[in-house]
């Protein structure tokens, strides 16, 4: 098996993705533009939020080992998805939007999904508004517990429908450089979305890593390594 290399995989030690301050902001600003609220925008501007949003986040896609390090106890994921859903309750109330909220822990992360009805709004272009609304309800969990959270939100099951999509992107795209042997570079993805196809290029046998940086960071799908480039395989001196 080939194991995926690269900053955004689970494939070894990995610094942490983060993005920048200014890229979060004008997402956020986005967010409580769609939903119209002023109270989003408060919340937005607060100097402790905003300082949270410097400091490094924990990412969809950062490498598993460093992920599970210090693991939070399933009543500790409990209480973060029940703050995460009373947050979210109060920004559907605000917002004057219906829908249910879900809560559940895959593996050490807390899941809280918006259900029940097409909330486009909060989903935004690309899923932009999701992602902004992922991280405000991150820092919000991270100021009552203390603790950073790699909570995932999702609403009207877009996650689900998206990881579907990029796995297929991925399988695709490692085909095609099976075929022909020439990289290809796929568009710019958020974390999460990263982490899927690499996840779906490692399990077609090839690598894939992720260059540049945020907000237009992306994967390269690479061939298969030449076994003879493995020193492993290197004749021995004198041989051949």
């Amino acid at each position: 098996m080939v194991a995926v290399t690269g900053d955004d995989n689970s494939g070894g030690p990995a610094p942490t993705e983060s993005t920048g301050i200014n890229g979060v902001i004008s997402a956020e600003d986005q967010a409580a533009e769609q939903v119209g609220t002023a109270e989003s925008a408060d919340v937005i501007a607060e100097s402790d939020v905003v300082a949270t949003l410097a400091a490094p986040a924990a990412e969809d896609d950062q490498d598993s080992a460093e992920a599970s390090e210090d693991a939070p106890s399933a009543p500790d994921l409990e209480q973060e998805s029940e703050i995460a859903a009373d947050y979210i309750e109060g920004l559907l109330d605000v917002a004057d939007l219906d829908g249910d909220i879900d809560m559940d822990v895959e593996g050490d992360r807390p899941v809280v999904s918006v259900v029940g009805a097409t909330l486009t709004e909060l989903v935004g272009p690309k899923g932009e508004v999701l992602e902004a609304l992922q991280e405000l309800t991150r820092l919000a969990v991270h100021r009552q517990t203390g603790s950073r959270s790699r909570i995932m939100l999702d609403v009207g099951g877009y996650r689900a429908r998206r990881r579907q999509e990029l796995a297929e992107l991925g399988r695709t795209a490692a085909e095609e450089v099976s075929r022909t042997g020439v990289p290809q570079r796929l568009e710019a993805m958020t974390p999460f979305e990263r982490k899927v196809v690499h996840d779906a290029v490692a399990a077609a046998g090839l690598r894939s890593e992720s260059e540049g940086e945020e907000p237009t960071r992306r994967v390269v799908v690479l061939p298969a390594e030449d076994p003879v480039d493995d020193p492993v395989m290197q004749p021995a001196g004198g041989q051949g």
